[in-house]
């Protein structure tokens, strides 16, 4: 606890140093310089732990033999990109280093939602401060082909954010094409980077309706839609789950699909995506009912709450979920900057302080539970093969 309070703290007074820069000033300016080093130095910590660790992560273990089959040539279920990756690092290293793979895939996922966070929030530190109470990155430390795909779909709701098609009921295809050819451009943009992550986790390509659902304007009559659809799911649960394990193949016959859930399971996701309801109702006509970005968030929290209500008994829903809330730290940070009146901005970067560290807390407190278990932190360094001849903890 006292190692992952340490590194969220030290970085996050890191991260206030990190300014936006006007994109027109193109010239190396001091603060490009100073962003420049604070972000090398984050990257460098956050890189760091999750290079340096050992069995920690629910599934480090399973990680570890698929793996080491992917490398045998053997069956797995894991997606060709993530297998092409391993058998290319095991190859290039001589041996079956799976310390390097996780090394690897640890700075690919930071080095992603650094560059999201620097080029979509409108508060890098506000956003940092979130991505490190929430428990993201240290979530990051399980199903690393999972948060590879999801840092990746995050960042890529950068070329939906501003989409806003160009119709002409009289022009024909030629015509729509010319009028919104920057459009379609971001558009495929954000096809190719899911296609991308998919290579990693195929749970990625659910972002491709969903995100496009919430690109719509949330009126009486797509939510009387989406509350259809939300039944017919509570409905037809056998059928989902059908369509779910063709997307997790490898929970097919585990005791994953025999458990039963309740929606109290998820209480404290959707407790969280209830107090983003509530920040929408005090900042709505100044942070979004004229910000495409921010209500695009917004559509997603409410189909978050939607899937966690309906879905919870489906085992694999935060998977789908976690899709869906992510952008919370970049939604929250742009809401409170966009406020003008400087009080109650403050009081609103107040709260989101208060409640980022009592969830911080929360976080630390339930991080030894199964299916977390990214306590207690254990380091390669001190392994039994070195000059300690044992595993030290922190």
């Amino acid at each position: 606890m006292l190692l992952y309070s340490f590194v969220a703290g030290i970085t996050v007074i890191l991260a206030t140093f990190v300014k936006k820069t006007e994109d027109k000033d193109r010239g190396l300016s001091r603060q490009r310089m100073l962003n420049g080093i604070i972000l090398s130095a984050l990257f460098c910590i956050l890189t760091a732990l999750a290079a340096l660790r050992l069995e920690v992560g629910n599934d480090y273990g399973t990680y570890v033999v698929t793996a080491h089959e992917i490398f045998q040539r053997g069956f797995v279920v894991t997606e060709r990109g993530f297998n092409f990756v391993v058998r290319l690092l095991y190859t290039l290293s001589g041996k079956e280093d799976h310390i390097l793979m996780f090394a690897v895939f640890g700075a690919a996922i930071v080095t992603v939602f650094l560059k999201t966070f620097k080029e979509q929030s409108e508060s890098f530190v506000l956003t940092f401060f979130l991505f490190m109470s929430l428990g993201i990155y240290f979530r990051t430390f399980n199903t690393v082909r999972y948060y590879f795909a999801l840092s990746i779909a995050v960042y890529s709701l950068k070329y939906l954010v501003d989409i806003k098609f160009a119709t002409n009921s009289k022009a024909g295809i030629k015509s729509f094409i010319q009028a919104n050819n920057e459009e379609l451009q971001d558009l495929i943009k954000f096809l190719v980077l899911i296609a991308i992550a998919a290579l990693f986790h195929k749970s990625v390509l659910a972002v491709i309706p969903m995100y496009l659902i919430c690109r719509l304007s949330l009126n009486k009559w797509v939510a009387m839609v989406l509350s259809a659809f939300g039944l017919g799911v509570l409905i037809f649960q056998n059928k989902i789950m059908e369509i779910v394990l063709i997307l997790y193949p490898s929970y097919k016959n585990t005791i994953y699909i025999e458990e039963s859930h309740s929606i109290t399971e998820n209480a404290p996701i959707i407790l969280r995506c209830v107090l983003v309801l509530i920040l929408r109702l005090a900042c709505y006509r100044e942070a979004i009912e004229h910000n495409r970005g921010n209500k695009l968030y917004f559509n997603m929290n409410f189909m978050a709450i939607g899937l966690y209500v309906f879905c919870y008994w489906l085992p694999l829903v935060t998977r789908f979920g976690y899709y869906l809330i992510t952008p919370h730290i970049l939604l929250v940070p742009n809401v409170i900057m966009a406020v003008k009146d400087s009080e109650k901005k403050r009081r609103l970067i107040f709260v989101l302080i208060f409640i980022g560290i009592i969830y911080f807390t929360y976080f630390l407190f339930t991080a030894t539970n199964d299916g977390v278990r990214v306590l207690p932190y254990k380091s390669w360094l001190f392994y039994e093969k070195n000059w300690l001849n044992q595993t030290d903890t922190f």
